[in-house]
């Protein structure tokens, strides 16, 4: 099976590195600048998993031909048009475009450019970044790639790339109701993304607060009753899960949106938390915490690149 990963950044890197280095028939699709670093020092991972150094395929948009079984999609939501076009080249009749952004909004983008189909439901959780020198650096033990087929037809394409992720070490999951799987990250994402850019803090230091745990709960309850109104409810023992690591006084985790406004990058707020925050409106749910840390990123959004916050 072929597969083209759009990007070799962090999570691209990451997933499509551990492919490659399984013997996966994969290639990257990248900037020049990118294409030469990788085929003078390959794909480097360090992972608590274990380090590892790889040589990769890769193309660029001036030499990408031909059409490829399956695209891993992990751009960010503010580069998903350019992804669609950059990518269009390579999607073929037959082709299963697998996408890892946060929320479901890009799926109508995804849809429209190339039908249902060929669209995937798919998510990650995975903690990762990409080092000033080009090396991808998993940051915890969580690796997880969950994806599902939203179309019958999509079917034998999702069991043929199980036993291919299987064989990658990193944790993969043929889920049988994947949205409703995106749902619940999306609640997940948006609570901690929404508390720790408001609060510019950790997990920890907002539950340390004398009222900051209710707050925190409160937008996750938030989050939880749009997802449910909008018919993806969300498991109790999952939400109870959530909860727990929302309000673990320990915990120094915070939002990766959180470190892109320290340093004054642009951010998903719209895709992540204005998007629910239109569901919930859509379906009459009351959402005051959700309305209040989507004007601040707004407002941080008028603001950027003047100052990092």
């Amino acid at each position: 099976m072929k597969i083209l990963v759009l990007g070799a950044g962090a999570t691209g890197g990451y997933f499509g590195g551990r492919l490659a280095a399984s013997g996966a028939d994969v290639t990257f699709l990248i900037r020049p600048a990118r294409a030469e670093k990788l085929a003078a020092e390959g794909l480097i991972v360090e992972s608590p998993f274990g380090n590892f150094k790889t040589p990769v395929k890769t193309v660029t948009r001036e030499t990408l031909s031909g059409a490829y079984d399956a695209v891993l999609l992990s751009c960010k939501s503010y580069d998903l048009g350019s992804s669609i076009e950059a990518i269009a080249p390579a999607v073929g009749k037959s082709t299963q475009i697998l996408p890892l952004l946060n929320g479901i909004k890009h799926l109508d983008d995804l849809d429209a450019a190339f039908s249902k189909g060929r669209v995937l439901g798919g998510l990650c959780h995975l903690s990762v970044t990409l080092s000033p020198e080009g090396v991808v650096q998993h940051l915890n033990n969580l690796h997880l790639l969950a994806y599902g087929l939203r179309e019958p037809s999509q079917n034998e394409l999702c069991e043929k790339l199980l036993p291919i992720m299987e064989k990658s070490g990193f944790a993969a999951r043929l889920s049988p109701n994947v949205i409703a799987d995106m749902w619940g990250k999306w609640v997940l994402l948006a609570t901690l993304a929404g508390m720790t850019c408001l609060m510019r803090a950790t997990v920890g230091e907002i539950v340390a607060t004398r009222d900051g745990r209710d707050i925190l709960v409160a937008m996750l309850d938030e989050c939880k009753a749009i997802a449910a109104a909008n018919g993806y409810p969300v498991p109790e023992l999952q939400y109870q899960q959530i909860k727990t690591m929302l309000t673990d006084p320990a915990s120094q985790v915070v939002a990766s949106m959180r470190r892109d406004m320290q340093r004054g990058a642009e951010i998903e707020g719209d895709h992540i938390i204005g998007d629910m925050l239109a569901h919930g409106l859509t379906k009459c749910v009351p959402a005051p915490m959700l309305t209040i840390a989507y004007a601040n990123l707004q407002a941080y959004q008028k603001r950027r690149p003047l100052t990092a916050i």
